[in-house]
C-alpha cells in the first residue's frame, strides 16, 4: 500500500487519551535519573532549577510547531510523515530509522531495565538466590513482553490501560509533591548552596550538556503527533493534547525539582540516580525510600507503555511507503493494529536489554533524540511560505526560531562536551543512508507493501 492510499487506521482517540499518551511517555527515566547527575555538574541548585524552567520553555516551543505539523499532517508516524511530504523521504526516512534504535526500542529497553532495578531496590530478597543482574534483565524482557501483549489487542484497550497507569502516576507525583513540601523535614536553606557556576566556555558546554539531558527528560511533548491518523477531529484535538501534556509535565518537573533541592543539599544530591528515594528518605525517613523505589517502577511502566504504543506507528507509516520491512505495515484482522511492528520492536527491545546497560542505553540518546525536531520545525516555515498550515499557532515566528537556535546550540555544545556518545549518534543516522536506498530499490517497494 503507498502512502497516499486510504490509512486503515481508524480515529478512535479523544483529547483525554491523547493527552495521556503525551503525558505518559515524557514522565519516564530521564526525570527519575538526572537531577542528580546534573547537580554533580552545575553545582547550583538555582540553576538546576533555572534550566528545568528553560527547557520547559523549549519543549512548549516545540510542541506549538509540532501542534502546526500534526493539525496540517495528521498521519501516522509523526516526523516521519512530515519530514517524508515536506522535503525528501531520505529525511522521513531517517528519522525512523533513528527512532526504531534509539527513539523507541533503546528507551522502551531502557525504561524496562530502569523498572527492574527500582522493583529489585524495593524488594532485594527476590533478586538474592541467582544472578541479580541476569535476573533483572530477565524481568524487564518479562515486562516488555507484557505489555507488547497489552497493546497487540488495539489501540483502544492499549489506551485503556494507558490512562489508568498515568492518571494514578500524575496522582502520586502530585501527592509526593504536596504531601513532601508541606510534612516533611526539609530546608530552604538548600536553595541557596553550593558553588557559584562560571559562564565561560567550558561553563557554557556543561549548560548544553545539562539541557540535553533535560531535553531528554521532556522528550516526548511530540507524542501525540505520532497517532495522527488515529486521533478524532486532529485540527484541533491534536494540538489541544500536545500543549495540555507539555504544561502539565512542566509543571510536575519543575515542581519535583523544587522538592528535590528542599529534601537535600547540593552535596547529597550531587551524583545520586536513584534521587527520588533520597529525597523521600530525606524527607520521611529511610522506609520511605522502598515506597518511593514501587512508585518509580510504577511510573517507568506507564511510559513503557506509551513507547510501545508509538513506536510501531512510525514503522507501520515507512512499511507502506515501501521504506521498511513490509511485515510491518501488516494490520491485525480483529484488534486494528499493526501488531507485526508491535512485536518487531519488543524483540529489538529485548534483545538490548540482554546485551546493554541502563547507563549504556541513555549515553547517546539524548543527542539522537534532538536531531529531526530541528528538521520537522524548521519545515513550519515552509508550511506558511506555501499557505498550506490549517491551524495557525501563535507565537509565530518566535516560538520556530527560538527552538531552533537554541536546540542547535544545545547539541554543539553537548558534541563538544561528550564527543565520543555524540560521534555513536551521528553515525546511528548515517548508517541509515544506505538501508534507505536498499528498502526503495526492493522490488517489493514498488507494491502493495500489506
Amino acid at each position: 500500500m503507498r502512502g497516499d492510499q486510504p490509512d486503515p487506521l481508524t480515529r478512535k482517540l479523544g483529547p483525554f487519551a491523547a493527552t495521556n499518551i503525551v503525558v505518559a511517555n515524557m514522565i519516564g527515566a530521564g526525570i527519575f535519573t538526572t537531577s542528580g547527575l546534573l547537580m554533580a555538574d552545575v553545582r547550583s541548585p538555582l540553576l538546576l532549577l533555572f534550566l528545568w524552567a528553560f527547557a520547559a520553555i523549549l519543549a512548549l516551543c516545540g510542541a506549538i510547531c509540532y501542534a502546526e505539523l500534526g493539525a496540517t499532517m495528521p498521519k501516522a508516524g509523526g516526523e516521519y510523515a512530515f519530514l517524508s511530504e515536506l522535503f525528501h523521504p531520505v529525511a522521513g526516512f531517517l528519522t525512523g530509522w533513528v527512532s526504531f534504535f534509539v527513539g523507541f526500542s533503546a528507551a522502551i529497553a531502557a525504561s524496562s531495565l530502569g523498572c527492574g532495578e527500582y522493583l529489585a531496590a524495593a524488594f532485594p530478597a527476590l533478586f538474592a538466590w541467582g544472578d541479580p543482574q541476569l535476573l533483572k534483565r530477565l524481568l524487564a524482557i518479562l515486562i516488555i513482553a507484557v505489555f507488547t501483549l497489552i497493546h497487540l489487542r488495539g489501540v483502544e484497550s492499549g489506551t485503556k490501560v494507558q490512562n489508568v497507569l498515568t492518571a494514578l502516576k500524575v496522582l502520586l507525583i502530585v501527592v509526593f509533591v504536596g504531601v513532601g513540601s508541606l510534612l516533611g523535614s526539609g530546608d530552604v536553606s538548600h536553595f541557596v548552596e553550593g558553588e557559584a557556576f562560571t559562564f565561560d566556555f567550558a561553563g557554557l558546554k556543561v549548560v548544553g550538556l545539562s539541557l540535553m539531558w533535560i531535553m531528554f527528560a521532556y522528550s516526548g511533548w511530540n507524542a501525540a503527533a505520532y497517532l495522527g491518523s488515529e486521533i478524532r477531529d486532529p485540527e484541533r484535538n491534536l494540538p489541544l493534547s500536545l500543549l495540555a501534556g507539555t504544561g502539565v509535565v512542566a509543571v510536575l518537573y519543575v515542581a519535583l525539582n523544587l522538592l528535590f533541592v528542599y529534601a537535600s543539599s547540593p552535596a547529597e544530591m550531587s551524583g545520586v540516580i536513584s534521587i527520588h528515594g533520597l529525597t523521600a528518605g530525606n524527607l520521611f525517613g529511610p522506609s520511605m525510600e522502598t515506597v518511593m523505589s514501587l512508585l518509580v517502577a510504577f511510573a517507568l511502566l506507564s511510559s513503557l507503555s506509551a513507547y510501545i504504543i508509538l513506536g510501531p506507528r512510525v514503522y507501520y507509516a515507512m512499511a507502506r511507503d515501501g521504506q521498511f520491512f513490509r511485515i510491518a505495515a501488516q494490520i491485525h484482522p480483529v484488534f486494528q493494529t499493526p501488531w507485526k511492528s508491535i512485536i518487531i520492536q519488543g524483540l529489538i527491545a529485548s534483545v538490548m536489554v540482554m546485551t546493554g546497560t541502563f547507563d549504556q542505553l541513555l549515553t547517546y540518546l539524548g543527542f539522537s533524540l534532538g536531531i529531526f525536531p530541528l528538521l520537522a520545525v524548521f519545515g513550519v516555515f515552509k508550511l506558511r511560505r506555501q499557505g498550506l498550515s490549517r491551524v495557525r499557532m501563535p507565537f509565530y515566528p518566535a516560538a520556530p526560531v527560538f527552538f531552533l537556535v537554541i536546540s542547535t546550540a544545545i547539541l554543539v555544545l553537548a558534541y563538544l562536551e561528550r564527543p565520543v556518545e555524540s560521534t555513536i549518534a551521528v553515525l546511528t543516522v548515517v548508517a541509515g543512508i544506505p538501508a534507505y536506498f536498499i528498502f526503495t530499490r526492493r522490488p517489493e517497494a514498488e507494491g502493495d507493501s500489506t
